[in-house]
This record gives structure tokens, sequence and C-alpha cells, in this order.
């Protein structure tokens, strides 16, 4: 079985080789602890085995690890301006066989891989075709988002959008489009902190477990980060209303479908 303890244990070892005074790694500190605990409620929602239950923890535990050294060299969580921090997470990991700090077991090395891989793309660009590794990309794919939009309610906006001005911003044009049409975002394709705020509420179509999406209704989540912007720019406040009312469309036909 898979030691939960010791991977905690190691974890914490590895974060201390990073300044902890730093507000992003901080951040990271506790987004990673709570996307495990989502993950692994996922996990037990979904009736898997405790093997299932346990490697779902672990991989939240392991999506972000390569964050710390992002913060580290480019002091942005930003990947377009930096590194796609899940390749980066995976080279840290498997590069030097680090992984065997988490899990001696070498069994789960391709589904923790692949996980790590798939949790910041888009579902459409998920790479793998093996159950165990889709099944587990998608548990962390929506604990990850899940945490996320929980952390936006209250995290400071320079942290959050990497702007602690955004309401001065305005939405590019590509991205107010691809929102409207394609349901998706380009993350390449982002130019401001508002786009950035766009492709947060971009993932109410991107969860792929009902209950996950569900958590984030009953906890009001996306109406807590609208309610935080007045924009100064009239158009862009205009076009986040009408962002914020697909969301919210978009959340009552997710509870219908589940009645």
């Amino acid at each position: 079985m898979i030691d939960i303890q010791k991977a905690k244990q190691e974890l914490k070892k590895y974060v201390s080789n990073y300044d902890i005074q730093n507000n992003r790694i901080r951040v990271k500190i506790g987004h990673i602890e709570r996307t495990a605990t989502i993950a692994k409620e996922i996990a037990k929602n979904m009736k898997l085995s405790e093997e299932d239950i346990q490697l779902a923890e672990l991989i939240g535990l392991l999506h972000d690890i390569g964050r710390f050294e992002q913060v580290k060299r480019y002091n942005t969580f930003f990947d377009k301006d930096s590194v796609n921090h899940g390749e980066l997470g995976v080279q840290i990991l498997f590069e030097k066989d680090f992984i065997r700090d988490f899990i001696e077991d070498k069994q789960y090395d391709e589904v923790i891989k692949k996980s790590i891989l798939n949790h910041n793309r888009n579902k459409e660009n998920i790479e793998t075709k093996n159950e165990k590794e889709i099944l587990h990309s998608k548990i962390i794919r929506d604990a990850d988002k899940t945490d996320i939009l929980y952390m936006l309610t209250f995290e400071d906006k320079e942290t959050a959008w990497g702007s602690a001005n955004i309401e001065k911003e305005k939405i590019s044009d590509e991205i107010y489009r691809e929102f409207k049409e394609d349901k998706a975002i380009h993350y390449e394709k982002r130019k401001t902190a508002v786009d950035a705020l766009v492709s947060h509420f971009a993932y109410v179509y991107d969860f792929e477990d009902e209950h996950s999406l569900q958590i984030v209704k009953d906890k009001g989540y996306f109406d807590k980060i609208y309610q935080r912007f007045e924009f100064e720019d009239k158009e862009t406040q205009e076009k986040i209303r009408q962002i914020y009312e697909m969301v919210r469309e978009c959340m009552e036909k997710n509870g219908e479908k589940s009645k």
C-alpha cells in the first residue's frame, strides 16, 4: 500500500529547501495540501478501492511539485511566461528517480506521471488511453480546479492573477471569443490579468465529475469571485457580467442533470 504519511513528510522536507516566507510558495503549500484532501474525497465519493483512494491523495500531494522550482527560477505561476509546471514536476520526480522518496513501489509510476502531465491541460488534450491513467487524471484535474477556485475567493489579486490593478485592465477580444464560442481558453493566448480571470471562469466547462462541480456550486465560489471585481472599463465589466451569467447557466444545467 501507499504510505501517505511518509509522502507528506518527504514533501515537507523538499519544500523546506525553498523560501517559505515567499507568498507564492506559501500559497502553493496550502493548495497542495487541500488538493490532496479533495482528491481523496472525490475518489471516496466514486467508491474506488482503498488503493485508488490513496493513489489519488498521493497524486494530489505531487501534482504541483514543479511550482516551487518555477517560482524560484521565474518568480511567477504563469506557465506562458516561464515553463510548463506539470512537465517540470515530472522532470523533478522522475529524471533522477526522486519519486522513490515518496513511494517505493514502481507499479504506479506511469499513472502518477501521466496524471501530473495532464492536470493542467484542457480535457481534450489529455494524453493517455490507459483507463487507470485517465481516471486519476480526471480526479486530480477536478481536485486542482476545485481548490484553485476556493483560493481565488480570498487570495490577494496580485498573487492570484498577477496584477494588483486587475480592475484597470481589459479583456482581450480573442479570450472573450474563446470563452463564448469554444468554452475553453488557450492559456498561451492570455495577454492580461483579466484574461487569466476568464480562464478561471472557464473551469466550469472543464470539470469531469458532477460531484466536484456540485461542491463548487454549493460553496458559491464563482459567485464570490465575480463579486470581487468592479472593472473601470465599462465594456470589460459588461463582458465579465455576460461570462458570469454563462457560468451560472452552466451550473444550473449541471444541477438539473444530477437530479
